[in-house]
């Protein structure tokens, strides 16, 4: 189902290729949809005045009003991002899609966005080396911002708030339902599982002292494989609905924790961590408490998060799927952290 006309195109297209365009065929597909936001890949041939014929992609995102627990602008975020100057503060190697138009429709509590289609390589295809590329990018993309304190920054409004890892975590702790599972004797996770879970718990309140004291920096806060897309050497980011205010490393955890290769996850630890602490000191210290943080930041974001799937699904393979994550986590804990 379209969710755009004609009319509304050719403008898109004339800003995009840079050139008047006067009539166009399009064809469009899903690129991914569901509550949050609709996104299509739109395709086609545009027809300049001169009688130029062009092939064109470009993407169109629609999202519509939605509420995220304890960030409830999160829906239009995007909008007034891309609406702000935050743009001029990427560099040639980290960025996101351009966008030719936004368009926001107060009445229906929706907008759009007209962006660049970018073909690079995302999600499961990403390589170790990826991975290792977007931590160190990252880390000089936040590093940079935090020391220079550019204007583009100081002047966002609607951006989640540093204490949005804290309140999510002690929200899903609040959860009988997680927290007594792993304290019962009907709990299925080796022993070391649940003394790691219980762990963070019993040490929460110095951990988040501890974080308190790291920078807070612009994080994107959903850094995970399929908002990453690598092309031309260049790093380019998508869905900032998530974006705001959080301590340094924080995104290092989606980035390598969140549904990724289970059998890698130690090693994207290993390479990650290092990778964007170099990015992050090309421009500002890094505190020496900041070591453990990020092993620490993993198991507060997903640690009851990843119980909650193991008690939600039927599927046993996914249980199980569940429990090597885990266990991949807790053999982080040990690896040292080389800066």
């Amino acid at each position: 189902m379209n969710t755009f006309s004609l009319e509304m195109l050719l403008p898109v297209l004339s800003r995009s290729l840079e050139t008047e365009i006067v009539s166009a065929d399009f064809e469009t597909a899903t690129l991914q949809g569901g509550t949050v936001g609709n996104v299509q890949l739109v395709t086609g041939n545009a027809h300049t005045a001169d009688g130029d014929t062009r092939p064109y992609r470009i993407v169109l995102k629609v999202q519509h009003r939605w509420e995220r627990y304890g960030d409830p602008d999160s829906w239009r975020r995007e909008y007034d991002l891309y609406s702000s100057d935050l743009g001029t503060t990427f560099s040639d190697t980290f960025r996101w899609p351009v966008c030719y138009h936004a368009e926001m429709n107060t009445e229906a509590n929706a907008y759009r966005l007209w962006l660049e289609y970018i073909d690079g390589v995302t999600g499961a295809d990403l390589t170790p080396g990826s991975y290792e590329q977007a931590a160190l990018e990252l880390g000089r993309y936040q590093g940079r911002l935090h020391a220079e304190q550019p204007a583009a920054l100081k002047s966002l409004t609607n951006l989640s708030h540093a204490d949005l890892m804290k309140n999510t975590y002690l929200h899903y702790r609040s959860w009988p339902v997680v927290y007594d599972y792993i304290r019962s004797e009907a709990c299925a996770f080796p022993q070391p599982i649940r003394q790691m879970l219980i762990g963070i718990d019993e040490h929460s309140d110095k951990i988040f002292a501890r974080l308190g004291r790291l920078p807070v920096v612009l994080c994107h806060r959903d850094f995970w494989m399929t908002n990453l897309i690598h092309a031309d050497g260049t790093l380019a980011l998508i869905d900032w609905d998530t974006a705001g205010w959080g301590y340094m490393g924080e995104d290092l955890a989606s980035l390598i924790a969140d549904e990724t290769d289970i059998d890698r996850m130690t090693e994207y630890y290993r390479r990650c961590v290092p990778a964007y602490y170099r990015g992050f000191a090309e421009y500002a210290e890094i505190p020496p408490t900041a070591d453990p943080c990020v092993y620490e930041m993993i198991l507060l974001v997903f640690g009851y998060r990843l119980v909650e799937g193991y008690l939600h699904t039927p599927d046993e393979q996914r249980k199980d799927e569940i429990i090597r994550t885990l266990q991949q986590i807790y053999g982080m804990k040990d690896i040292a952290v080389t800066r």
